[in-house]
């Protein structure tokens, strides 16, 4: 399993010309996965791109899943700068990294998370800050160009009254009965609040943006612990948890 990476190649087939031995590299390897493992095998123009100079293997290791869904969630919403978003579930590797990305590109962000998270959110650069512990944030007063469930765990029917006219929700589970992929389809026909589904972009180009925000600072992976290989069952129990904040890194022993 593990679709994050980041190491040193070790070594390249032949006629291979972007990357080379000694490179340090870091990307995103979904659905081949195997990323749990002291060795990779992935092709040139895949998903991955050299890390930046200054940033170690367990920083920018967790740069890419969250993120790349994050990117597809502000694309296929049409998220753009001077937008108002609500993104439910800051706090999480979706959540965090759609926080930091929707400012970089000039949305005011209205973020929900629990207590002790407020202050991390803030941080993160959201304008506004919801705490769910304390009362029903489907409740707000505000009204949002999109509304953004990085958890999916609310539904487009809850969330409905808080986008404006054309709003849309997007969510990154199916939902209850897989009603999101059926409301995707349908809302659009109405010309009202849609949903939208989207189905994230895999590509070297979006690597090596996401290195470009890393390296400048402008983006930074949120990550709440570490555990070595050999503590990876461990890992998983914690994320399965349901409590993580960010991500969790694996940091594979060098020999």
């Amino acid at each position: 399993m593990g679709t994050e990476f980041a190491g040193v190649v070790e070594a390249v087939g032949g006629g291979i010309t972007s990357f080379a031995v000694g490179d340090r590299v870091f990307g995103y390897n979904e659905g081949a996965f195997g990323a749990h493992a002291e060795y990779l095998s992935v092709p040139e123009n895949g998903s991955i791109a050299t890390v930046p100079a200054g940033v170690t293997f367990e920083q920018v290791a967790p740069g890419t899943e969250g993120a790349h869904y994050a990117l597809a969630f502000i694309k296929h919403a049409g998220t753009r700068a001077g937008q108002e978003v609500l993104v439910y579930g800051a706090t999480g590797g979706i959540g965090s990294a759609a926080v930091q990305l929707l400012k970089i590109l000039g949305v005011a962000v209205t973020a929900v998370c629990a207590t002790q998270h407020l202050q991390l959110v803030r941080e993160l650069g959201a304008d506004r800050v919801i705490d769910y512990t304390a009362g029903d944030f489907t409740k707000d007063e505000q009204t949002y160009h999109a509304v953004f469930d990085a958890v999916g765990k609310s539904t487009f029917g809850r969330c409905k009254r808080l986008l404006k006219p054309g709003g849309v929700y997007v969510s990154s589970e199916l939902g209850p009965w897989a009603q999101n992929l059926i409301l995707a389809l349908v809302t659009p026909l109405l010309r009202g609040r849609k949903v939208k589904f989207p189905f994230p972009r895999d590509s070297q180009e979006i690597v090596r943006y996401l290195r470009t925000l890393i390296e400048v600072g402008a983006f930074t992976p949120v990550i709440d612990r570490h555990y070595s290989l050999d503590q990876i069952v461990d890992a998983y129990r914690y994320v399965e948890t349901g409590q993580k904040i960010g991500n969790v890194v694996i940091t594979v022993p060098d020999y």
